[in-house]
């Protein structure tokens, strides 16, 4: 289905993730590498609290097994995305019953997708969808619980959750990309991923809309940007050689806030995955909304952009679900982009010109499997979730330069 060349997890589910950590911890490049939390179902979004305390986004594992009535296809639903958090060296789940759907197996699964926190324990979740809204309203009919796909979550700091707002409705009403279906009908597609917090309200990243959204408290949602698709004027080509030369999506991921006050926000891209054609744009806060086109980057020439995260000395991590020439053919890496602050013309121009160092994921290093995200911790250390598309295996990495 057309959908599913757009959706963040349909798209990077064929990669295989070839690296298996063995051990505790592994010394590659004068890079220790630790396992700081295990046994997780999916895990994606990280998220530190004001305490200290790390939280992980679990997407669930569905209702794992063919004999769940709530199978739909290759897909099965049920309650089982949460949030873990490690505090004091302790791993356990503090937040449960969150929507999520899965294959069978438990592996790929769609629902909380990213953590982000305001102040001392009030954390939005995003929980996404991958699918036309409507669809989704259908399915709720038999299963009340698939109302909650494509929605964000406030959670209290006592672990209870309640929906804040429908961001599938929202682009159910408004398709803020523009695309249409080949009979001229909305093309509907709606997938939230990254989350960050805000005083104003938490911003969304919908990876099925190609938008970047704002939702506020009162549950009115905000569009901030549009990022350049195949249904967008121009359309945008993949870049790719015949037969891969279709046209693509941005299907933008994170959205983090960079040293100046904005906001930055990567892209997976949609399929064929060329290496160098995901990018990372800046949206100004306050500005009007506007479509961002692929010669508006702010930084570019990555591949498959999962997530990103500043540290408190302005260098940019930016985690790559995969590596390679085109489509998915190698595994996940994370670069460190290191400004160049002698370059006249701006912080995106000292940003380009900036070094680039790989962290993780290069030759003779420990090979990272299917990662979802980063962050930097209070330590200075770097925390990222690897084993993304797993039930059960999943984990949070802990590496010290």
């Amino acid at each position: 289905m057309k959908r599913q060349v757009r959706s963040i997890i349909a798209v990077i589910v064929l990669l295989a993730g070839v690296a298996l950590l063995t051990s505790q911890s592994q010394h590659a490049s004068q890079v220790e590498v630790e396992v700081v939390m295990s046994g997780l179902d999916n895990p994606r979004g990280l998220a530190f609290g004001p305490q200290g305390a790390l939280y992980v986004a679990e997407a669930g594992r569905g209702g794992a097994g063919l004999d769940n009535p709530f199978c739909f296809g290759t897909r099965c639903y049920g309650p089982t995305g949460a949030v873990s958090r490690l505090w004091h060296g302790v791993q356990e789940r503090v937040v449960t019953g969150l929507p999520s759907h899965a294959n069978p197996n438990g592996s790929r699964a769609d629902g909380p997708h990213d953590i982000s926190l305001l102040g001392v324990g009030t954390a939005y979740v995003t929980v996404g969808l991958e699918a036309n809204p409507t669809l989704r309203d259908q399915l709720a009919e038999q299963v009340p619980g698939f109302a909650g796909f494509a929605g964000i979550f406030k959670v209290e700091p006592s672990g209870e959750w309640r929906s804040l707002t429908d961001l599938g409705a929202y682009e159910e009403a408004n398709n803020p990309d523009g695309r249409l279906n080949d009979d001229g009908s909305p093309f509907l597609d709606s997938n939230p991923y990254g989350v960050l917090a805000s005083p104003s309200g938490p911003l969304v990243t919908d990876a099925g809309g190609n938008s970047l959204l704002q939702v506020h408290a009162n549950g009115d949602i905000s569009l901030l940007a549009v990022f350049q698709s195949r249904g967008s004027t121009p359309s945008r080509p993949s870049g790719a050689p015949p037969p891969f030369d279709q046209f693509t999506d941005a299907v933008p991921t994170s959205v983090v806030t960079g040293p100046d006050g904005a906001y930055y926000v990567s892209e997976l891209t949609g399929v064929p995955f060329v290496n160098g054609k995901a990018n990372i744009y800046r949206v100004v806060p306050g500005e009007p909304p506007r479509l961002f086109l692929t010669g508006d980057a702010c930084l570019s020439g990555f591949k498959m952009i999962i997530d990103l995260a500043f540290d408190a000395q302005g260098n940019l991590y930016v985690l790559q679900f995969a590596t390679g020439a085109l489509q998915q053919t190698g595994t996940g890496i994370l670069i460190r982009v290191t400004p160049d602050t002698s370059v006249s013309g701006g912080i995106c121009a000292q940003y380009q010109a900036g070094a680039r160092t790989v962290v993780l994921g290069g030759p003779g290093q420990f090979q990272l499997s299917q990662p979802t995200s980063i962050a930097v911790g209070p330590d200075g250390a770097l925390y990222v979730s690897n084993r993304g598309l797993s039930a059960g295996s999943g984990e949070v990495l802990r590496i010290e330069p």
